[in-house]
């Protein structure tokens, strides 16, 4: 099967530097991709050829034939207004490679421009899936067992309801089957305790709610469980989503903040981290959020991953094989089958509420 992915070249904070190196990487170890590079096309075509003329091995000929270059005029830039974005730019890079999506032209679009102008254009364009309110960021975080977390939502909706906490279980078991093989991922609802009676009245409301569906929900989980494995999938609202995310990141670069310091002071210090450097570099990779880079925009009717804006090559070529993989194991198909069982194992409505409904 053929994976065709939409890539908005211009976006992010280094554009068609960071895009196009990527794409040609990514290529060369996934033979089965077609990419599609949506931007202004002498600067597009520049860059690539550019890129091509540094490819070892003399493979330039055959990653170009996978390659297209689809016209684009305009570039959201990343303090740009969303909602002027989406009146406004309508021949940006960003909406046409979504636009290639809606068209079946791509099976996912790939961007690491303005965060707030891809969920709204992408939500214009693509609507969203039955079923599906809101839809939510969701990305893969590593654990100390050497597996992945999937969370979310991480940044889209800051206020939630129970039935939006529910959507989102929903998406991220289906998700986390997707990209870790798992078919039945479990599913835990960050909180401040474990106990049932922890928590605001929404938390709990949603902890109802799951437990009425065939998910595989394992309760309450804490903000130290979402990096201990405990759940395969950690649900909640964007705010603490955003804010656990961005603390975790700091974690990291506080990691090799702290690698560099060591090996910059006395010789009995620089031995020591010297001696430990081999642990300390594979924890700082198994950390590395480059590494995990490429956040799912889940719940529309189409694959949109969103890259970090100040991403290098290696985290936008990680956001690309994330989309890959969404796509060739059908993200969208497990997503809505994953909503209509859920739809059919909720209680049925009370004999009066039916009552009222239809008599309204």
């Amino acid at each position: 099967m053929s994976v065709r992915l939409a890539i908005d070249a211009m976006g992010g904070d280094h554009g068609l530097t960071v895009t196009v190196p990527a794409a040609l990487s990514f290529l060369q170890s996934h033979p089965d991709a077609h990419l599609l590079l949506v931007g202004r096309p002498d600067e597009v075509e520049a860059a690539l050829q550019q890129q091509l003329s540094r490819v070892q091995g003399g493979p330039a000929p055959a990653l170009s034939a996978r390659i297209r270059v689809v016209p684009a005029s305009e570039v959201i830039r990343m303090d740009d207004n969303p909602v002027q974005a989406l009146r406004n730019r309508r021949d940006s890079s960003m909406r046409i490679a979504i636009e290639q999506v809606k068209a079946g032209e791509a099976d996912a679009c790939v961007s690491a421009g303005n965060t707030g102008a891809l969920m709204a254009i992408s939500r214009f364009v693509l609507k969203m899936l039955p079923g599906i309110d809101r839809p939510a960021i969701a990305t893969q975080l590593p654990t100390q067992n050497g597996g992945f977390t999937t969370m979310l939502d991480l940044g889209a909706n800051v206020d939630c309801e129970p039935a939006h906490l529910l959507q989102f279980a929903v998406m991220g078991s289906a998700l986390a089957s997707v990209l870790d093989g798992k078919e039945r991922p479990t599913v835990g609802l960050l909180n401040i305790g474990e106990e049932l009676i922890k928590g605001n009245d929404v938390v709990k409301e949603a902890a109802r709610l799951i437990r009425e569906t065939p998910l595989n929900f394992v309760g309450n989980v804490e903000g130290n469980d979402v990096y201990g494995g405990k759940s395969d999938v950690v649900v909640c609202d964007g705010f603490v989503g955003n804010v656990a995310l961005k603390t975790s990141e700091g974690v990291a670069q506080m990691i090799g903040s702290f690698l560099r310091q060591e090996l910059s002071r006395n010789w009995l210090t620089r031995l020591g981290a010297l001696c430990a450097m081999p642990a300390l570099k594979r924890f700082r990779q198994r950390v590395d959020h480059r590494r995990y880079n490429g956040a799912c925009l889940i719940g529309l009717r189409g694959i949109v991953l969103k890259s970090h804006g100040s991403a290098d090559v290696l985290a936008f070529e990680a956001a690309l094989r994330r989309a890959y993989d969404a796509a060739r194991n059908g993200l969208l198909r497990r997503i809505e089958g994953a909503m209509a069982a859920a739809a059919a194992a909720a209680p049925p409505p009370a004999a009066g509420a039916a009552a009222e409904g239809s008599t309204a």
